[in-house]
């Protein structure tokens, strides 16, 4: 039996978005835009305080889409604030976003990007 290798990666983070029911899609492609790679999304229920928010006297919804997106680090920024401009984050009552730093994931990873990422930086084309 041959022994797998695990490729682990250590500088990513775990973007989760919590929005308006219906906003998922046009924040993930935001977000791909940015350079993400893909998302995961999922429907929940709220609680809490929903019937009114604030002074603004505004009716919230309480179904939620929820948007996990794992970025490298570099990436974390920029896609961070593309989500929050195509979520409307800005707007009281469409939703709550926050980075989660991973201490490692891992995946499949082709070859041939194992092998340019091993290489030292030096000698890397860019």
């Amino acid at each position: 039996m041959s022994k797998q290798e695990i490729v682990v990666l250590t500088d990513v983070a775990l973007i989760t978005a919590s929005v308006q029911r219906g906003m998922a899609d046009e924040i993930v492609k935001a977000a791909q835009e940015a350079g993400a790679q893909g998302a995961s999304i999922h429907y929940a229920h709220g609680r809490g305080v929903r019937e009114r928010l604030g002074i603004w006297g505004l009716a919230v919804e309480a179904e939620k889409e929820v948007i996990n997106i794992v970025v490298s680090g570099d990436q974390v920024d920029r896609v961070f604030e593309k989500m929050y401009i195509a979520g409307q984050m800005d707007t009281p009552g469409m939703g709550f976003m926050w980075v989660t730093p991973l201490e490692k994931a891992a995946t499949f990873v082709p070859p041939e990007i194992v092998e340019r990422l091993a290489k030292p930086k030096s000698r890397r084309r860019t």
